[in-house]
C-alpha cells in the first residue's frame, strides 16, 4: 500500500510518531475503481472516507431527467466523502465515481472513530479537514453567485491547470452552469486575447 501522499498531506496537520503512524495506516483499504464506477451512488449512505492516491473523480447529482449536473471535481491528493450523507447517516444526494482508473486510500467510519478515540490528535485533522471542506463549499458558492462564467472559468484554470486534460467539456460547462457552446465561447475569447 501506497501511503507516502496521503501521509505527506497528513504530517503538516498533526504529528505522528512511529506507533500512530502505523496505527492509521493499518486502518486504510486500498480501493481501486475503473472509470464510471462509483465510491458512493445517491440514495446510499456514506460510510467512509477516501484519498485520492491517484485518478480523477466527480461529484454530481442525477436530474429527474437522468442528466448529470457536475458538482464538484477531486483530484490525486484529495480527499473525498459526503460529510452530509456520513455525519447524519442519511442517504446521500449525491454521487461520487471515477472518470478515470483511480486509486483511493479508504477509511470506513467505525475505524476513523476508533481512531479518534485512540488518538485525539486526529480528532485536530478532521476538524481541519471538515473546516478546509466548508470553505472550499462556502467559496464555491460565493463564485456562483459573484462571478461571470468567464471569471469562473479563469478561476478553474487557475486552480487546476490541467484540468481540461483530465474532465470533459461537458463536465467542466456543467460544473459551471453553462451550456458547453458558451464554453467554448469563452475558450476562444481567452485565446484571442492573448
Amino acid at each position: 500500500m501506497n501511503t507516502h501522499k496521503i501521509m505527506q498531506l497528513i504530517t503538516p496537520i498533526v504529528s505522528l510518531n512511529n506507533h500512530e503512524t502505523d496505527s492509521f495506516i493499518s486502518c486504510l483499504a486500498v480501493k481501486h475503481l475503473e472509470k464510471n464506477q462509483h465510491f458512493l451512488q445517491e440514495g446510499n449512505i456514506c460510510d467512509a472516507i477516501g484519498f485520492i492516491n491517484y485518478g480523477t473523480m466527480i461529484y454530481y447529482k442525477t436530474s429527474e431527467k437522468g442528466d448529470e449536473i457536475t458538482i464538484d471535481f477531486a483530484f490525486e491528493g484529495d480527499w473525498i466523502t459526503d460529510n452530509f450523507s456520513r455525519l447524519k447517516q442519511a442517504p446521500s444526494l449525491i454521487n461520487i465515481k471515477a472518470i478515470e482508473n483511480t486509486e483511493l486510500l479508504v477509511l470506513k467510519n467505525d475505524k476513523l472513530t476508533a481512531l479518534y478515540d485512540e488518538m485525539p490528535k486526529l480528532e485536530k485533522l478532521g476538524r481541519i479537514l471538515t473546516e478546509q471542506a466548508f470553505l472550499r463549499i462556502t467559496q464555491l458558492s460565493i463564485d456562483l453567485q459573484v462571478l461571470s462564467a468567464k471569471e469562473r472559468y479563469i478561476k478553474l484554470l487557475q486552480q487546476y491547470p490541467t484540468v481540461f486534460q483530465k474532465i470533459s467539456l461537458y463536465h467542466i460547462a456543467n460544473y459551471l452552469g453553462i451550456a458547453p457552446k458558451s464554453l467554448s465561447r469563452i475558450r476562444n475569447e481567452i485565446v484571442s486575447n492573448k
